[in-house]
């Protein structure tokens, strides 16, 4: 992974002695409200319902053991004893006290963290694929390609002000778990006829009050020309875009209201200028990312352990695991583990202290010492021995972190909703537990197979609910807080957005909801089709009709 210089560390050094200096002026009066929001936002401090929220930049959800080990000390110190894990592979805090905030950044700065760019108008935390570098059908690890990215945007002077937020996702697997499309820029890695590695591009997609997939803007981009394209997108995008209406500031709406040939056109117009600058891409600068990236010291073994193939004939509870949390790898003996962060009772993505430094040790001893945290609000180890299969499960029973549940209806992506956050319309916590206590049965989840549930407090979509093939949004119904459920969503390489149902629901609905609409599913579905498969051939009506029929 990418490890500081001089420079990185001397830069963080003197923004958190900017920021304990403003933060000070701030809590003696000196600074108002409307003066110190710009300044707390550029260090990822948002203010929640209750508390100050700070969110942790995690470059594309890459963590050394050392890291985790400081979160969780932090999480002790400075918090309740828990953070969160986004959607965006960042970590939140939901309990930080203002005046501490000063000394938490310079302990996040011991370990090579910050929280710089993880709020307000500029480009955010790039995000990948989880099994970068590691999984076994993998065009090209994205992970160096990030870094680049990273370097790129973090003080962009340029692009420090946006019309609004910016996201971009870059994806080198052949199965897409980023959510690549529905980002301001998604970038697939790809090899033309040559065999030569670019990018194609897609431009103008998000979720929130108005989700759209996004647009194809390149279909092969040399990748020397990743950053002076990205430029020329950006500067399309800074001049054009509207700040008059901060609903309406995004990219897509741009995109969307020029037409993506006319966007093109314009990118195109921008490119011309910078096509050919020092921003254009060098061997040696791509070969220097990549150095931060290099192959684990990998034992050479065969591919099947026969310890671990007697465990899993001997106990079927590790089967339903290894069966559902570990993922093929590309090196002869290895494999890649996912922990769920989904146990029935715990808010979904939430992680203790004391999980954080067992997770911690489990990298130390079996996955070179690093992690990484998932779009979908779990952790992976992703160079494991298959050899150690079985000592990481008994493990994980421990500690709650067993649970074989990653894919399945209660690996619930959720954000924290109306129990922390003041934007939301209603709670999300509650209806993800409510939910996994009505389905907290293997055998059944596993009947019920792959299916993505998420679940958005209000119409931001933090949870990501328009593209979970079962989507839940709060909404507020006369100060109320009511539900509104959408189907056929997908984040994959076939993406797709949720549609909703119908009229919204009560809280305790929900879970009768969508037992109606599982069991549409069971009723229905061919052979072995999936749920979005089922829906896809079958439309709205069948589950509609179910859902709002009147008993007799």
């Amino acid at each position: 992974m990418y490890i500081y210089d001089n420079y990185d560390h001397q830069m963080l050094e003197e923004r958190i002695s900017q920021f304990r200096d403003q933060t000070q002026r701030y809590l003696a009066g000196d600074l108002s409200e409307e003066q110190f929001l710009p300044l707390r936002l550029q260090n990822g401090l948002y203010i929640q319902r209750m508390a100050p929220m700070l969110r942790i930049a995690v470059p594309y959800g890459l963590l050394s053991s050392t890291q985790l080990r400081k979160l969780a000390s932090i999480t002790r110190d400075y918090d309740k004893g828990y953070a969160h894990l986004s959607t965006r592979q960042n970590i939140q805090y939901n309990w930080p006290q203002l005046e501490q905030l000063p000394d938490l950044l310079a302990e996040l700065a011991e370990v090579s963290m910050h929280a710089i760019q993880t709020s307000g108008n500029c480009i955010r935390n790039t995000t990948t694929d989880q099994f970068a570098g590691s999984a076994l059908n993998e065009i090209e690890d994205s992970r160096p390609w990030c870094e680049i990215i990273r370097q790129w945007s973090t003080f962009h002077p340029e692009f420090a002000y946006l019309p609004r937020k910016f996201k971009i996702a870059v994806c080198g697997t052949e199965v897409d778990q980023a959510a690549t499309q529905v980002h301001d820029i998604g970038l697939y890695l790809l090899k033309n006829e040559q065999g030569e590695i670019g990018f194609k591009v897609l431009v103008g997609g998000g979720l929130g009050r108005t989700p759209l997939i996004g647009k194809v803007i390149c279909e092969y981009l040399p990748w020397q020309h990743l950053l002076t394209y990205l430029d020329a997108i950006m500067r399309v995008y800074n001049l054009e875009g509207r700040r008059d209406n901060k609903y309406k500031a995004r990219i897509k709406i741009l995109v969307k209201s020029l037409g993506i040939d006319v966007f093109r056109e314009k990118v195109e117009a921008q490119w011309e200028f910078g096509k050919d600058s020092q921003a254009t891409l060098t061997q040696a600068e791509v070969d220097r990312c990549k150095s931060f990236f290099s192959t684990p010291a990998f034992e050479q073994l065969p591919n099947e352990d026969e310890a671990t193939n007697t465990a899993l004939q001997s106990d079927l509870l590790f089967k339903h695991w290894v069966d559902r949390n570990v993922d093929l790898h590309k090196q002869s003996g290895y494999c890649i583990v996912t922990l769920c962060l989904k146990d029935t009772g715990a808010a979904p993505g939430d992680i203790t202290d004391r999980q954080m430094e067992f997770v911690a040790d489990l990298a130390e001893r079996y996955s070179f010492s690093e992690l990484r945290v998932t779009h979908e609000q779990n952790l992976t180890l992703a160079d494991v021995r298959t050899k150690d299969l079985y000592e990481i499960y008994k493990a994980c029973k421990t500690e709650s972190l067993a649970t074989p549940y990653l894919g399945l209806l209660n690996d619930i992506v959720c954000c924290p909703g109306g129990d922390f956050c003041s934007l939301a319309n209603a709670k999300s916590i509650p209806i993800a537990e409510a939910i996994q206590r009505r389905f907290d049965n293997f055998d059944r989840l596993n009947e019920i197979g792959d299916i993505t549930l998420n679940i958005s407090g209000c119409m931001n979509a933090c949870g990501h609910h328009h593209v979970g093939n079962i989507g839940i949004i709060g909404v507020d119904k006369k100060g109320a807080e009511f539900y509104q459920v959408a189907l056929g969503g997908d984040a994959g390489r076939e993406a797709r957005l949720a549609k909703i149902i119908g009229p919204s629901f009560a809280q305790e609905e929900i879970p009768d909801v969508i037992e109606k609409i599982i069991q549409i599913y069971l009723d229905e579905r061919q052979n072995d089709e999936k749920f979005i498969d089922t829906y896809q051939r079958l439309g709205m009506a069948p589950f509609k009709e179910s859902i709002y029929a009147k008993a007799d």
